[in-house]
């Protein structure tokens, strides 16, 4: 699985956004499959036209790192979920909630590309992944 740098550095090198679309499915591809019992209710996440499981793993320390893994069944889609798992996934649940996700596709110039749809699932999967990470930073606390 590719970070995000190199990520950003695969798309400023394609010019063509057919390329790009064409990374970005390939990236779905990469990712690691999700078990089958992650792929119900509780993993999906709300919000996307498009079905997106995710699953979050945590360490037990006090900013607990957070291990993304994700999957939907539309391919660009999947990209898009391999991408934030780039951005977010090993991670400490603190730094998780300061990344700016919009900023960072809109440096992949990806914002002006997606359906006003996919921007909202987009937007969705950002969402459960700073709620997850808020919460494994509470349940620290609290533990």
């Amino acid at each position: 699985m590719a970070d995000f740098q190199t990520i950003q550095d695969d798309f400023a090198f394609l010019d063509d956004w057919e390329e790009r679309y064409r990374y970005l499915i390939d990236l779905g591809r990469d990712l690691e499959p999700l078990p089958d019992e992650a792929r119900d209710d509780a993993h999906k996440v709300q919000g996307c036209v498009s079905q997106v499981w995710l699953l979050t793993e945590k360490d037990g320390g006090e900013d607990p790192v957070l291990t993304f893994r994700g999957d939907s069944d539309a391919h660009i889609v999947r990209g898009l979920v391999a991408v934030m798992i780039a951005l977010f996934s090993g991670k400490p649940a603190s730094e998780i909630g300061s990344i700016d996700a919009e900023d960072a596709m809109r440096s992949l110039g990806l914002v002006e590309h997606l359906t006003p749809q996919r921007a909202n699932g987009l937007r969705s999967m950002v969402r459960r992944i700073k709620a997850e990470a808020d919460a494994a930073r509470s349940e620290a606390v609290a533990g």
